[in-house]
């Protein structure tokens, strides 16, 4: 049986139709059921990771990347992953995501979660009809008759319109609603929404360096039954300059992990408030190594505290 270390370099070097040829896949080898958590408010069931637009995604949907993006879909959907986030936000992300996904047939296999702000990040105040229209080119994209998640960005004037979000929900022209942030100035006010309103969904930042979200967010979506996408959950590209030149250390084979990237999103994936992880890339063979994350055992409180201690360790 080929290794998938092996498996990867081979990606690299021979495109998509090694990273989606069954016969050299990792998921071959078994390494145990794909890891799902539960949507709170419905019990529908997700991966625990999933696939972002926003990085080098965006960056290569609105250069010439489209043939790459299309094999990273591929490659997700081929290794058991559904749950895509976008937003207009990205750029062209949005847009050719949903080209490649409907030219590739598997628009209806994805969990599709995109996300409206007109407002802007600083204060200020959406238009109604421009929120509207917004909506509409998202739809337009995906071609969906019923989106899976709408989430307000960024916390986007949440008076004005996450109450268009909830009439949309009414109607069942999406499924579920959110709202997210990264911006720690607005932490307070995640908190404040996510007691005042009826949210099926948020988005945050979190990562095995940046754990602010286990004092109060995380423990308040645990309390009110709020499904979590944890984004950022590299640090962007914080934790890859961390760890250049440092070997995954030989004990995180306990639990299957092969990769930094596997050992990040097994870290953030382990905390019971996280549903799903949504990591970004350009890269097929990336794609596929983030899907190992969802699969096998994931780190009891003592090995979250070794990686932990492990990643303080090169700081």
């Amino acid at each position: 049986m080929i290794s998938r270390r092996d498996y990867l370099r081979l990606c690299a070097a021979t495109g998509a139709g090694a990273i989606l040829a069954p016969a050299l896949s990792w998921a071959a080898e078994k390494p145990g059921a794909l890891i799902t958590r539960p949507i709170p408010s419905s019990g529908e069931r997700l991966p625990v990771v999933g696939l972002g637009s926003s990085a080098t995604f965006s960056s290569a949907a609105g250069g010439e990347g489209a043939d790459a993006l299309k094999q990273v879909f591929q490659a997700f959907v081929e290794h058991g992953g559904t749950v895509f986030d976008t937003a207009p936000g990205y750029g062209a992300s949005e847009a050719v995501a949903g080209k490649i996904v409907n030219e590739l047939g598997i628009r209806d296999k994805l969990f599709w979660a995109t996300k409206l702000n007109v407002a802007g990040f600083g204060g200020g105040k959406a238009d109604v009809e421009q929120a509207k229209a917004q909506i509409a080119a998202s739809f337009q994209a995906i071609g969906k008759p019923a989106i899976d998640l709408m989430q307000i960005h960024n916390l986007g004037d949440v008076a004005t319109q996450l109450p268009l979000l909830k009439s949309l929900r009414e109607e069942k022209r999406i499924r579920y609603l959110g709202v997210t942030t990264t911006f720690p100035r607005q932490y307070e006010q995640l908190e404040q929404v996510m007691r005042d309103e009826r949210l099926d969904f948020i988005g945050v930042d979190y990562a095995i360096d940046n754990r602010v979200m286990e004092e109060r967010i995380l423990p308040l979506a645990a309390d009110r039954g709020i499904a979590v996408l944890a984004y950022a959950p590299f640090g962007r590209t914080r934790l890859w300059g961390l760890v250049k030149g440092h070997e995954v250390p030989d004990w995180a084979a306990e639990l299957g992990m092969r990769s930094w990237g596997q050992f990040f999103l097994k870290f953030v994936v382990s905390h019971p408030a996280i549903t799903c992880a949504t990591p970004a890339t350009s890269r097929p063979k990336n794609a596929v190594d983030n899907m190992g994350a969802a699969f096998g055992e994931l780190p009891d409180r003592a090995m979250r505290d070794r990686m932990a201690r492990h990643i303080q360790s090169l700081a």
